[in-house]
C-alpha cells in the first residue's frame, strides 16, 4: 500500500516536472518565435522567427498586386514589385517580437492576431513610370467613355433654355493617381474601384440658379430698347439683344458680348454722326440739298456709350436712350430745326427762319473763288460789336477791317458781318469782289440779323 502511494507521488512529481520543462521551453522558444495564430499581411508566422518570417512576407508581397476594378471587374492588376515598393518588414516584425510575453504563450493557441506591417522603400522613378503609363491608360479609357456634363443654359434659335445634366461615366483622372498614389505610398489599400472616381455632375437643372440665370435673361431679351437720335426713334431688336447675350455656365453669370454691343454702337455712329455725316436740308429756292458736316455737330462715344448701354440693358428694366456725344450739339433733336439761318452760295442770298417763318433775307457777297466760303452745318457761336477783322490778302499783305457787328460761325475766323465797303451785294460780285470767306452782308441787315439771333442758332451754308 505504502509502495502505490509512493509510485504514484513519483509519478505527479514527475508530469510536473515535464509540464514545467515543456512550458519553460515555450517560454524560451517564444522569446524569439511569434506566437500560433499570428498574422500579418494575411500570411501566417505561425511559430516563425523575424528572419523566417521576413523571408514569408517578402515573398508574399513580390507575389503581390495592386488592382484597378471596373464594376467588380479586374482592368488593370499591377504587381507591387513593378511599382518600385521594395518590401523590408524587419523593424515591424521586431516590435510584434518585442511586444510578445513569453510567459503567456499558453493562451495563444486559442486566439488570433492580425497585423498589418507597411515597412517598404519605394523607387520613385520606377513609381512616377508605372503612373504615367496608367494615367496614359485611363486617358485612353475615357474616350470610349460618356462624359458627365453639368445642366447648363444654352441659345436655341432667338430664345434660352435649360439643358438638362448629362450623368455619365468619365473618370475624376486626376484625384484618381492622387488616391492610387497614395494607397502605394502608405500600403493602406491593395484595390481602387473606379467607379467610386466617376465624373459627377455638380449643377442639375432644378437648379435655383438657373431658373434665376433663364429668368434674367428673358428679362433683358424681351425688354424694350431704343434709341432717340436726332428726332428717330431706333429700336433694338429682340433677336439682336438674344444675340448680345453671353451666359457663362461655369461662373453663372449673365453678360453682354462687348465686341457686339460696340460694333453696333459704332455702326450708329457711322449712320448717325453729325460730324462726319451730310445733313438733308429743305432749301428756300433749291429744294432739298446735301450739306456736309461742319461745326455744329456731335460725334458718339462709342467707348463710353457701349459700357452704359451694356449696364442698361443687364437691368432688364426697359432702355430709352440718347447716347453719349461729344460736340457742339446734342443728338436728342434734329442739328436743324425751325430756326436757322440759311446762306445760299450758289444764289448769293441769306435768310433768317424762326420757328418756320421768315423774318429776314438778304442778298450777300460770299468768299471769292480763291478763298471760298465753306460748305457746312454751322452756328452762331459768338456775338460781338466794333471789332476788327484780320488776316492775309492773297498777296501776303495783311489787312485789318473793322466791323459794327460779328457773329463767328466756324473755328477758322469765318462769319457773318457787315461789310460797309461792298458798293453791291448778289449776283456774281462774289467773283471779283468776295471775302476772304466771310458773309458779306450790307449794314443794316446785319444789325437786323445782329439782333434777332441767339448765339447757337444753326447756319446751314450750302
Amino acid at each position: 500500500m505504502k509502495k502505490t502511494k509512493r509510485g504514484w507521488l513519483f509519478g505527479l512529481l514527475a508530469f510536473i516536472l515535464i509540464i514545467g520543462c515543456v512550458y519553460v521551453y515555450q517560454v524560451a522558444f517564444f522569446n524569439d518565435h511569434f506566437f500560433p495564430k499570428t498574422v500579418a499581411n494575411g500570411v501566417s508566422l505561425d511559430k516563425l522567427t523575424v528572419a523566417e518570417a521576413e523571408k514569408k512576407l517578402v515573398a508574399n508581397a513580390d507575389n503581390d498586386t495592386f488592382t484597378l476594378l471596373d464594376n467588380d471587374n479586374i482592368w488593370k492588376s499591377i504587381p507591387k514589385k513593378d511599382l518600385g515598393i521594395t518590401a523590408n518588414y524587419t523593424v515591424g516584425l521586431n516590435k510584434i517580437i518585442h511586444k510578445q510575453n513569453a510567459f503567456a504563450w499558453i493562451p495563444t493557441y486559442f486566439n488570433q492576431r492580425k497585423y498589418v506591417l507597411m515597412d517598404a522603400s519605394l523607387n520613385e522613378e520606377k513609381l512616377n513610370n508605372t503612373l504615367q503609363t496608367v494615367r496614359t491608360d485611363l486617358e485612353k479609357l475615357n474616350e470610349t467613355r460618356t462624359v458627365t456634363q453639368n445642366a447648363s443654359i444654352k441659345k436655341e434659335g432667338d430664345t434660352f433654355q435649360i439643358i438638362p445634366e448629362v450623368v455619365g461615366n468619365n473618370l475624376e483622372i486626376d484625384t484618381l493617381i492622387k488616391d492610387l498614389t497614395a494607397a502605394l505610398k502608405t500600403g493602406k489599400k491593395s484595390q481602387i474601384q473606379l467607379e467610386n472616381y466617376q465624373v459627377k455632375p455638380t449643377v442639375l437643372e432644378n437648379d435655383s440658379s438657373l431658373t434665376k440665370s433663364i429668368e434674367k435673361i428673358n428679362k433683358i431679351v424681351n425688354q424694350s430698347v431704343t434709341y432717340s437720335i436726332a428726332g428717330e426713334t431706333i429700336t433694338v431688336p429682340k433677336e439682336q439683344l438674344a444675340d448680345w447675350i453671353d451666359y457663362d455656365n461655369e461662373k453663372n453669370q449673365v453678360a453682354l458680348n462687348q465686341e457686339k454691343v460696340t460694333n453696333y454702337v459704332a455702326a450708329l455712329g457711322a449712320d448717325y454722326n453729325t460730324s462726319t455725316n451730310p445733313t438733308t436740308f429743305k432749301s428756300t429756292k433749291r429744294g432739298e440739298v446735301s450739306v456736309p458736316a461742319g461745326t455744329l455737330s456731335w460725334t458718339i462715344q462709342t467707348t463710353e456709350e457701349t459700357a452704359a448701354l451694356t449696364a442698361d440693358i443687364l437691368k432688364g428694366e426697359g432702355v430709352s436712350r440718347t447716347p453719349i456725344t461729344q460736340g457742339s450739339t446734342t443728338p436728342d433733336k434734329p442739328l436743324i430745326g425751325n430756326t436757322y439761318v440759311e446762306v445760299d452760295r450758289q444764289n448769293q442770298h441769306m435768310y433768317l427762319y424762326k420757328n418756320g417763318a421768315l423774318v429776314l433775307d438778304t442778298d450777300i457777297v460770299t468768299g471769292k473763288p480763291t478763298t471760298p466760303t465753306p460748305l457746312g452745318v454751322f452756328y452762331i457761336w459768338s456775338k460781338e460789336r466794333n471789332s476788327t477783322l484780320r488776316g492775309t490778302n492773297d498777296d501776303g499783305s495783311p489787312y485789318a477791317s473793322p466791323v459794327d457787328y460779328w457773329m463767328p460761325i466756324d473755328w477758322t475766323g469765318v462769319g457773318i458781318h457787315d461789310s460797309p465797303w461792298q458798293s453791291a451785294y448778289g449776283g456774281s460780285r462774289w467773283q471779283t469782289h468776295g471775302s476772304h470767306g466771310c458773309i458779306n452782308t450790307p449794314p443794316a441787315k446785319a444789325g437786323q440779323l445782329f439782333n434777332a439771333v441767339e448765339v447757337g442758332t444753326p447756319v446751314i451754308v450750302f
